[in-house]
Protein backbone atom coordinates (compact mmCIF):
# COMPACT_ATOMS: atom_id res chain seq x y z
CA UNK A 1 0.00 0.00 0.00
CA UNK A 2 1.35 3.64 -1.03
CA UNK A 3 0.48 5.17 2.11
CA UNK A 4 -0.03 8.77 0.16
CA UNK A 5 -2.04 7.27 -2.40
CA UNK A 6 -4.12 5.87 0.40
CA UNK A 7 -4.16 9.11 2.56
CA UNK A 8 -5.25 10.97 -0.77
CA UNK A 9 -8.10 8.57 -1.33
CA UNK A 10 -9.76 9.05 2.22
CA UNK A 11 -9.27 12.67 1.59
CA UNK A 12 -11.21 12.60 -1.46
CA UNK A 13 -13.89 10.48 -0.20
CA UNK A 14 -14.46 12.14 2.70
CA UNK A 15 -14.43 16.17 0.42
CA UNK A 16 -16.73 14.28 -1.72
CA UNK A 17 -18.99 11.94 -0.09
CA UNK A 18 -18.92 9.37 -2.33
CA UNK A 19 -16.35 6.30 -3.28
CA UNK A 20 -17.13 7.01 -7.29
CA UNK A 21 -17.03 10.69 -7.06
CA UNK A 22 -13.61 10.45 -5.25
CA UNK A 23 -12.33 7.67 -7.85
CA UNK A 24 -13.63 10.15 -10.64
CA UNK A 25 -11.44 13.22 -8.90
CA UNK A 26 -8.50 10.49 -8.23
CA UNK A 27 -8.53 9.15 -11.92
CA UNK A 28 -8.55 6.02 -10.05
CA UNK A 29 -11.40 2.98 -10.32
CA UNK A 30 -13.77 2.72 -7.81
CA UNK A 31 -11.98 -0.50 -6.77
CA UNK A 32 -8.98 1.10 -6.40
CA UNK A 33 -10.02 3.54 -4.07
CA UNK A 34 -12.02 1.03 -1.84
CA UNK A 35 -8.85 -1.06 -1.53
CA UNK A 36 -6.76 1.62 -0.43
CA UNK A 37 -9.11 2.56 2.40
CA UNK A 38 -9.66 -0.83 3.04
CA UNK A 39 -5.80 -1.06 3.48
CA UNK A 40 -5.58 2.35 5.21
CA UNK A 41 -7.81 1.26 7.97
CA UNK A 42 -6.38 -2.50 8.26
CA UNK A 43 -2.79 -0.67 8.85
CA UNK A 44 -4.10 1.66 11.55
CA UNK A 45 -6.42 -0.79 12.81
CA UNK A 46 -9.95 1.65 13.14
CA UNK A 47 -12.97 1.97 11.32
CA UNK A 48 -12.37 5.52 9.43
CA UNK A 49 -15.43 4.82 7.42
CA UNK A 50 -19.10 3.84 7.29
CA UNK A 51 -20.31 2.86 4.70
CA UNK A 52 -23.81 2.24 3.73
CA UNK A 53 -25.44 1.55 -0.21
CA UNK A 54 -26.44 5.25 0.25
CA UNK A 55 -24.13 7.54 1.67
CA UNK A 56 -20.67 7.56 3.51
CA UNK A 57 -20.52 8.52 7.13
CA UNK A 58 -17.29 9.73 8.85
CA UNK A 59 -16.47 7.86 12.05
CA UNK A 60 -15.01 9.77 15.23
CA UNK A 61 -11.77 8.32 14.48
CA UNK A 62 -11.46 8.91 10.63
CA UNK A 63 -13.18 12.54 11.16
CA UNK A 64 -9.55 13.06 13.73
CA UNK A 65 -7.36 11.17 11.44
CA UNK A 66 -8.66 13.35 8.04
CA UNK A 67 -7.41 16.74 10.09
CA UNK A 68 -4.42 15.66 10.25
CA UNK A 69 -4.06 14.58 6.91
CA UNK A 70 -5.48 17.28 5.00
CA UNK A 71 -2.66 19.35 6.90
CA UNK A 72 -0.40 16.73 6.59
CA UNK A 73 -1.14 16.61 2.71
CA UNK A 74 -0.97 20.77 2.21
CA UNK A 75 2.41 20.52 3.95
CA UNK A 76 4.02 18.42 1.75
CA UNK A 77 2.58 20.67 -1.08
CA UNK A 78 3.69 23.38 0.23
CA UNK A 79 7.39 21.51 0.73
CA UNK A 80 7.69 20.74 -3.18
CA UNK A 81 6.36 24.03 -4.41
CA UNK A 82 8.68 25.82 -2.15
CA UNK A 83 11.76 24.36 -4.29
CA UNK A 84 12.85 26.86 -6.97
CA UNK A 85 12.10 24.49 -10.08
CA UNK A 86 8.29 24.36 -8.50
CA UNK A 87 8.07 27.89 -7.29
CA UNK A 88 6.96 29.32 -11.02
CA UNK A 89 3.58 27.12 -10.71
CA UNK A 90 2.48 26.61 -6.83
CA UNK A 91 -0.32 24.51 -6.81
CA UNK A 92 -2.49 22.97 -4.35
CA UNK A 93 -5.57 23.62 -1.99
CA UNK A 94 -6.16 27.03 0.17
CA UNK A 95 -8.33 27.70 2.08
CA UNK A 96 -9.55 31.36 2.71
CA UNK A 97 -12.83 32.92 4.24
CA UNK A 98 -13.85 36.50 3.37
CA UNK A 99 -16.57 38.56 3.95
CA UNK A 100 -20.06 37.93 1.85
CA UNK A 101 -20.02 41.67 0.00
CA UNK A 102 -16.80 41.45 -0.80
CA UNK A 103 -16.97 37.95 -2.27
CA UNK A 104 -20.17 38.68 -4.14
CA UNK A 105 -19.26 42.24 -5.59
CA UNK A 106 -15.31 41.63 -6.18
CA UNK A 107 -13.74 38.66 -5.47
CA UNK A 108 -15.71 36.08 -7.19
CA UNK A 109 -15.86 37.52 -10.25
CA UNK A 110 -12.53 37.84 -10.56
CA UNK A 111 -11.56 34.65 -9.82
CA UNK A 112 -11.62 33.66 -13.43
CA UNK A 113 -7.87 35.30 -13.62
CA UNK A 114 -6.52 34.17 -10.38
CA UNK A 115 -6.97 30.62 -12.35
CA UNK A 116 -6.05 31.59 -15.31
CA UNK A 117 -2.65 32.42 -13.65
CA UNK A 118 -2.49 30.04 -11.42
CA UNK A 119 -4.47 26.99 -12.66
CA UNK A 120 -3.22 24.42 -9.75
CA UNK A 121 -4.38 25.90 -6.93
CA UNK A 122 -7.75 24.71 -5.28
CA UNK A 123 -9.34 27.32 -3.25
CA UNK A 124 -11.77 26.21 -0.98
CA UNK A 125 -13.38 29.63 -0.17
CA UNK A 126 -15.52 30.15 3.02
CA UNK A 127 -18.06 33.32 2.37
CA UNK A 128 -18.54 34.30 5.70
CA UNK A 129 -19.22 37.68 8.64
CA UNK A 130 -18.25 35.18 11.36
CA UNK A 131 -14.95 35.39 13.62
CA UNK A 132 -12.88 32.33 11.95
CA UNK A 133 -10.74 30.19 13.65
CA UNK A 134 -7.75 29.69 11.61
CA UNK A 135 -5.67 27.04 13.46
CA UNK A 136 -8.77 25.27 14.55
CA UNK A 137 -10.62 25.22 11.30
CA UNK A 138 -6.96 24.83 9.34
CA UNK A 139 -7.92 28.12 7.10
CA UNK A 140 -4.87 29.24 5.36
CA UNK A 141 -5.89 33.04 5.53
CA UNK A 142 -8.62 35.79 6.07
CA UNK A 143 -9.72 38.72 4.32
CA UNK A 144 -11.44 41.01 6.80
CA UNK A 145 -12.32 45.12 7.18
CA UNK A 146 -11.85 46.61 10.19
CA UNK A 147 -9.30 46.73 13.15
CA UNK A 148 -7.18 43.37 13.68
CA UNK A 149 -7.42 42.74 16.88
CA UNK A 150 -6.47 39.40 17.67
CA UNK A 151 -2.07 39.31 18.32
CA UNK A 152 -2.19 36.10 17.79
CA UNK A 153 -2.29 36.94 14.04
CA UNK A 154 -0.20 38.47 11.17
CA UNK A 155 -2.31 41.28 9.69
CA UNK A 156 -0.97 42.66 6.04
CA UNK A 157 -2.81 46.09 5.06
CA UNK A 158 -4.17 45.31 1.68
CA UNK A 159 -6.57 48.45 1.14
CA UNK A 160 -8.96 51.16 2.57
CA UNK A 161 -13.03 51.08 1.66
CA UNK A 162 -14.33 54.95 1.87
CA UNK A 163 -17.27 54.79 3.79
CA UNK A 164 -20.60 57.07 3.18
CA UNK A 165 -24.27 56.71 5.00
CA UNK A 166 -27.55 56.16 3.34
CA UNK A 167 -31.15 55.32 3.12
CA UNK A 168 -33.92 54.48 1.02
CA UNK A 169 -36.22 56.63 -0.24
CA UNK A 170 -38.96 54.66 1.75
CA UNK A 171 -36.95 55.14 4.70
CA UNK A 172 -36.96 59.09 4.36
CA UNK A 173 -40.28 59.49 3.13
CA UNK A 174 -41.62 57.47 6.23
CA UNK A 175 -39.41 59.18 8.60
CA UNK A 176 -37.82 62.75 7.19
CA UNK A 177 -34.33 63.86 6.24
CA UNK A 178 -31.87 63.93 9.02
CA UNK A 179 -30.22 66.96 8.93
CA UNK A 180 -27.25 66.25 11.20
CA UNK A 181 -25.66 62.74 12.35
CA UNK A 182 -27.13 63.33 15.60
CA UNK A 183 -30.49 63.07 14.11
CA UNK A 184 -30.42 59.55 13.88
CA UNK A 185 -30.08 59.36 18.11
CA UNK A 186 -33.84 60.85 18.31
CA UNK A 187 -36.30 58.35 19.25
CA UNK A 188 -37.84 58.48 15.45
CA UNK A 189 -34.74 57.41 13.21
CA UNK A 190 -33.62 54.01 13.09
CA UNK A 191 -30.13 52.43 11.95
CA UNK A 192 -30.08 48.83 10.50
CA UNK A 193 -27.29 47.49 13.23
CA UNK A 194 -24.63 45.16 12.05
CA UNK A 195 -23.45 42.62 14.42
CA UNK A 196 -19.65 43.26 14.09
CA UNK A 197 -18.32 39.23 15.07
CA UNK A 198 -15.23 40.71 17.45
CA UNK A 199 -18.00 41.78 20.36
CA UNK A 200 -20.92 40.41 18.67
CA UNK A 201 -23.00 43.93 18.88
CA UNK A 202 -23.37 47.20 16.70
CA UNK A 203 -20.67 49.33 17.23
CA UNK A 204 -20.62 53.30 16.95
CA UNK A 205 -19.54 55.16 14.00
CA UNK A 206 -16.74 57.95 13.78
CA UNK A 207 -17.54 61.11 11.65
CA UNK A 208 -16.08 64.33 11.31
CA UNK A 209 -17.02 67.74 9.78
CA UNK A 210 -14.08 70.30 10.12
CA UNK A 211 -13.10 70.31 13.79
CA UNK A 212 -16.92 69.14 14.49
CA UNK A 213 -16.78 65.05 15.37
CA UNK A 214 -19.27 62.86 16.16
CA UNK A 215 -19.89 58.98 17.21
CA UNK A 216 -23.77 57.72 16.37
CA UNK A 217 -24.75 54.80 17.81
CA UNK A 218 -28.64 55.13 17.20
CA UNK A 219 -31.38 52.75 16.96
CA UNK A 220 -31.90 49.31 15.56
CA UNK A 221 -35.17 47.40 14.55
CA UNK A 222 -32.86 44.83 13.16
CA UNK A 223 -29.13 43.94 13.82
CA UNK A 224 -27.61 41.68 11.18
CA UNK A 225 -24.19 39.31 10.82
CA UNK A 226 -23.96 39.02 7.39
CA UNK A 227 -23.07 42.17 4.75
CA UNK A 228 -25.50 41.12 2.39
CA UNK A 229 -28.13 41.22 4.64
CA UNK A 230 -27.03 44.18 6.27
CA UNK A 231 -27.96 45.81 2.73
CA UNK A 232 -31.33 44.13 2.08
CA UNK A 233 -32.40 45.34 5.31
CA UNK A 234 -31.84 48.95 4.43
CA UNK A 235 -32.85 48.89 0.61
CA UNK A 236 -35.87 47.01 1.97
CA UNK A 237 -36.28 50.42 4.22
CA UNK A 238 -35.80 49.26 8.42
CA UNK A 239 -33.04 51.94 8.92
CA UNK A 240 -29.88 54.14 8.18
CA UNK A 241 -26.79 52.01 6.82
CA UNK A 242 -23.08 52.82 7.04
CA UNK A 243 -21.71 51.53 3.60
CA UNK A 244 -18.50 50.89 2.01
CA UNK A 245 -18.61 52.90 -1.66
CA UNK A 246 -18.14 49.58 -3.59
CA UNK A 247 -21.56 48.23 -1.82
CA UNK A 248 -23.49 51.34 -2.48
CA UNK A 249 -22.91 52.57 -5.58
CA UNK A 250 -25.16 50.88 -8.05
CA UNK A 251 -27.96 51.32 -5.35
CA UNK A 252 -27.14 54.93 -5.17
CA UNK A 253 -26.95 55.11 -9.26
CA UNK A 254 -30.48 53.51 -9.87
CA UNK A 255 -32.66 55.71 -7.14
CA UNK A 256 -32.57 52.61 -4.33
CA UNK A 257 -30.40 54.53 -1.93
CA UNK A 258 -30.15 58.06 -0.75
CA UNK A 259 -26.86 59.35 0.22
CA UNK A 260 -26.72 61.47 3.69
CA UNK A 261 -24.40 64.01 5.33
CA UNK A 262 -22.33 64.31 1.92
CA UNK A 263 -20.36 66.97 3.73
CA UNK A 264 -19.11 64.82 6.38
CA UNK A 265 -16.62 62.55 6.13
CA UNK A 266 -16.04 59.20 8.12
CA UNK A 267 -12.96 57.20 8.54
CA UNK A 268 -12.05 54.56 5.38
CA UNK A 269 -12.35 50.72 6.44
CA UNK A 270 -9.35 49.26 6.58
CA UNK A 271 -8.91 45.87 4.31
CA UNK A 272 -6.20 43.31 5.67
CA UNK A 273 -5.67 39.44 5.08
CA UNK A 274 -5.20 38.01 8.12
CA UNK A 275 -2.54 34.36 8.92
CA UNK A 276 -1.21 32.66 12.04
CA UNK A 277 2.29 33.65 12.50
CA UNK A 278 3.46 30.12 13.30
CA UNK A 279 1.53 29.40 9.45
CA UNK A 280 4.33 28.56 6.56
CA UNK A 281 3.64 31.03 4.10
CA UNK A 282 3.48 28.49 1.26
CA UNK A 283 3.91 29.68 -2.92
CA UNK A 284 0.02 29.11 -3.12
CA UNK A 285 -0.52 31.49 -0.20
CA UNK A 286 2.02 34.06 -1.12
CA UNK A 287 0.48 34.87 -4.71
CA UNK A 288 -2.86 34.78 -3.09
CA UNK A 289 -2.05 37.39 -0.98
CA UNK A 290 -0.70 39.23 -3.82
CA UNK A 291 -3.57 39.06 -5.91
CA UNK A 292 -5.63 40.18 -3.21
CA UNK A 293 -3.08 43.20 -3.16
CA UNK A 294 -3.29 44.07 -7.10
CA UNK A 295 -7.64 43.20 -6.19
CA UNK A 296 -7.95 46.01 -3.64
CA UNK A 297 -5.17 48.72 -5.59
CA UNK A 298 -8.11 48.69 -8.36
CA UNK A 299 -11.20 48.86 -5.94
CA UNK A 300 -9.93 50.57 -2.69
CA UNK A 301 -6.36 51.44 -2.56
CA UNK A 302 -4.59 51.96 0.33
CA UNK A 303 -4.73 55.61 1.96
CA UNK A 304 -1.42 57.10 2.41
CA UNK A 305 -0.97 58.77 5.11
CA UNK A 306 -3.39 56.91 6.98
CA UNK A 307 -6.31 58.67 8.36
CA UNK A 308 -6.64 60.00 11.87
CA UNK A 309 -8.84 58.39 13.98
CA UNK A 310 -10.18 54.85 15.20
CA UNK A 311 -11.46 53.10 12.07
CA UNK A 312 -15.23 51.64 11.80
CA UNK A 313 -16.78 48.24 12.14
CA UNK A 314 -17.06 46.63 8.77
CA UNK A 315 -20.37 45.42 7.02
Amino acid sequence: MDRFDAMQAFVRVVDAGSFTKAAETLHMSRTTVTQLIQQLESRLRVRLLNRTTRRVEVTADGAAYYERVVRLLADMDDAETSLSSASAAPRGRLRVDVPSPFARMILVSALPAFHARYPDIQLDLGVSDRRVDLIGEHVDCVVRGGTITDQSLVARHVGDLPLGVHASPAYLQRMGMPRHPRDLEDTHHRIVGFLWARTGRPLPYAMHRGAERVQVQGRYVVALDDGNAYLAAGLAGLGVLWLPAYMARAHVACGELQTLFEDWTLDPMPMHVAFPPNRHVSAKLRVFIDWIIELMDMHAPVVRPASHGTPAPRP
